[in-house]
């Protein structure tokens, strides 16, 4: 087939809902991604957080988006696509409202009746409301709104839109937190998103095609979670304590819990988890690592390297490496098998981070972040593939959900630990390059442990039928 023709096919294999649903996804990522790279300076250095608590507070803004995404797509097929992108980007426009507002005089009596760490922590978990509807409308709308011979393209194009506003995110943070200041950047981005419900009002129609399985209810997905969660039991109710025990402790950071009683938490839990969510546990270090770009990073760079960099535009490396080397990268490890994929992903984007610990400036902190992101290229694209092939018939969707799980896990953790790296080894320590090799080592030990799972324990692929 000559380009014309392919051109030809593109041009006439989508339908405007495909086109109308990728460009808001730029605005959305655009906007999110804007709204990550300049959280931790916000918290810290305008809201006066500490450490630790810019750490957790900015893993939680990072993680709960993926954990709400399991139960996003039944909840968006429900209410059809044009519906819900339309409640989303209205959350999202009064969310980031509400992020740039928390020091205005305005919010004083909400603000001055209940502890700041809660508050702040309620208001960033709002746009996690509007992103878990977002993503499967868009990934919806490209499977419905485009024609058979088409729909790979579309899905790279899904990829790329993606990766497009990821990059520009930083990039807009940067302009308006030198010209508006940091505030800013979430008004920016509430802009950005608010624009997106308009578009979507106007000129977004309903995909819909001859055939359509009836959607899940959500009580539907609550069961197929139990049902791969393994003995949920002892498991759900584990996981409740430990998350009313952070909070408790996030609220009152003057209160301890012994260590043995965090043990024994993690151990109930390990011990009633299925072995698909035990490779999910495992991998949940790669986002500990991965994640510290905009928890532990941000901090680091103005503390101990150069307190008037311009961090927004440094993260823009992870983004813009994804976008120019991800086609050339998967041909060269396109003959890797899916699992040892993960693997050699996940140690690349680990020891990236050494390059910082030898070289602290603000070059080896981009060199970092685009080791980071060949690692990124490596892993990701085959960790959803090895998803697909362990999913039984009949339960994709129910798997790919939970391929989400390690993203928000790993923010979370990777929230209180980053936090609680740069305040040890920073601020007690002076020896903040250790921050750095504390992070590889967390990355290396996760290699080593998915190597041991692929050797000994991995479940074996669904065959097909």
């Amino acid at each position: 087939m000559s380009f014309s023709e392919r051109l030809q096919e593109i041009r006439t294999g989508f339908e405007r809902p495909f086109w109308i649903a990728n460009l808001s996804e730029i605005f959305e990522r655009l906007s999110y991604y804007g709204a990550f790279a300049s959280l931790a300076l916000y918290l810290q250095e305008k809201l006066n957080f500490s450490t630790e608590q810019t750490g957790t507070l900015t893993g939680i803004f990072g993680g709960m988006v993926w954990f709400l995404a399991i139960f996003g797509g039944a909840a968006a097929d429900r209410l059809g696509f044009r519906r819900a992108l339309s409640i989303a980007y209205l959350i999202l426009a009064a969310a980031y409202f509400l992020i740039g507002s928390i020091g205005a005089s305005w919010l004083a009596p909400v603000r001055n009746a209940v502890p700041l760490s809660l508050f702040v922590g309620f208001i960033l978990i709002l746009p996690a409301l509007g992103i878990a509807l977002v993503k499967p409308c868009v990934v919806g709308t490209t499977a419905r709104a485009s024609k058979e011979n088409v729909r790979s393209i579309g899905y790279s194009i899904y990829y790329t839109m993606v990766n497009i506003g990821g990059a520009a995110g930083p990039y807009f943070a940067s302009w308006a937190h030198r010209h508006l200041g940091v505030e800013g950047v979430y008004r920016i981005a509430a802009l950005s998103v608010f624009a997106m419900f308009f578009v979507v009002l106007f000129f977004f129609r309903e995909p819909r095609k001859a055939g359509d399985a009836p959607p899940p209810s959500i009580a539907t997905v609550a069961r197929n979670f139990c049902v791969v969660v393994g003995n949920y039991r002892l498991v759900l109710p584990v996981l409740l304590i430990t998350l009313l025990l952070r909070i408790g402790l996030w609220i009152y950071p003057q209160y301890s819990v012994p260590w043995w009683i965090w043990a024994a938490l993690l151990a109930l839990v390990l011990a009633g988890i299925s072995r698909f969510m035990w490779f999910l546990v495992l991998f949940t270090g790669y986002w500990i690592v991965f994640w510290q770009q905009y928890i532990s990073l941000p901090g680091y760079i103005h503390g101990y390297i150069n307190s008037g960099a311009d961090v927004e535009i440094i993260l823009i490396t992870d983004g813009l490496t994804v976008i120019c080397l991800t086609l050339a990268v998967n041909l060269i490890t396109r003959k890797i098998p899916a699992f040892q994929a993960v693997i050699l992903g996940t140690l690349v984007t680990s020891v990236s981070w050494l390059i910082l610990a030898f070289w602290p400036t603000i070059w080896g902190a981009i060199i970092s972040l685009f080791v980071l992101a060949i690692g990124e290229i490596i892993q990701q694209p085959r960790y959803y593939e090895y998803i697909a092939l362990l999913a039984p018939p009949g339960q994709q969707g129910t798997y790919m959900g939970f391929a989400f799980l390690p993203i928000g896990i790993g923010s979370l953790i990777g929230g209180w630990f980053g936090g609680t790296l740069l305040h040890h080894f920073g601020e007690v320590a002076h020896q903040p390059e250790r921050i750095w090799w504390t992070v590889a080592g967390v990355g290396v030990a996760t290699t080593a442990l998915l190597w041991l799972y692929d050797r000994f324990f991995r479940v074996a692929p669904v065959a097909p039928r």
